[in-house]
């Protein structure tokens, strides 16, 4: 898989200030980037397109919404790609670290890889204190009824194309990440974690950066975790 077919999908709500730069950071080898707008009423889509990225529209506010958009637009292309690479539009990844979260489906022929946003390696600030909990706690009960290894539900990650359609994600808002890594670990991926870098996001976070979207977030992993425990 030395010469994988890369897509990048970016979902992206108000992120005019920031995706620009996002874009610009993606190695040249990336075959489409694909910024989803997820219902922005800003200058996004244009400031995505004139930095060469394929645009698509989404009305419908929520993570998953905004992702399954941009898988629908690959299954309707005639050459499919080798690895999908998903990470966030506010410039709070590095995208130039591509090569990290690549290197173990490339060389080591794993599934999935999600880049771990670990604290020696974190901007001061750049995780909320709900942010570095609800992480700790979901992947802690991951642990407990999975035995998983996972320590991060990190936006930034890589997954085989065909392994993602297998997975049949489902979710719309809050739980895409981790409905990605339950689903891996019952269906007994292959998958592996990363160190990445993590800044302070351009903009104000829609999630974190409320309480009301901490809240729901948090409802919504635990619901996941919960589901799959006790099917």
């Amino acid at each position: 898989m030395q010469h994988s077919i890369i897509k990048v999908i970016i979902p992206a709500h108000n992120e005019a200030d920031s995706i620009g730069h996002v874009i610009n950071d993606i190695p040249g080898y990336v075959e489409e980037v694909i910024v989803v707008s997820n219902n922005s009423t800003d200058a996004t889509e244009e400031v995505a397109r004139k930095a060469g990225a394929t645009v698509l529209s989404e009305a419908q506010k929520g993570y998953g919404y905004a992702c399954l958009n941009g898988m629908a637009h690959i299954a309707a292309q005639n050459q499919k790609p080798d690895i999908i690479v998903f990470l966030d539009g506010d410039y709070s990844d590095f995208p130039q670290e591509m090569d990290l979260i690549l290197k173990p489906i490339q060389e080591e022929n794993k599934d999935l890889v999600i880049g771990a946003r670990v604290a020696e390696w974190r901007e001061k600030g750049s995780m909320t204190f709900p942010q570095i909990f609800g992480n700790w706690l979901a992947t802690s009960l991951m642990k407990v009824f999975f035995k998983s290894e996972f320590t991060d539900l990190g936006p930034f990650r890589a997954i085989k194309y065909e392994k993602l359609l297998q997975l049949q994600m489902e979710d719309k808002t809050y739980g895409w990440t981790v409905e990605m890594q339950l689903k891996a670990l019952r269906q007994n991926l292959s998958y592996a974690e990363v160190p990445v870098h993590y800044r302070n996001r351009i903009g104000v976070s829609k999630v974190s950066g409320t309480v009301k979207g901490a809240i729901f977030a948090g409802i919504k992993i635990l619901g996941w975790i919960f589901k799959y425990s006790f099917k």
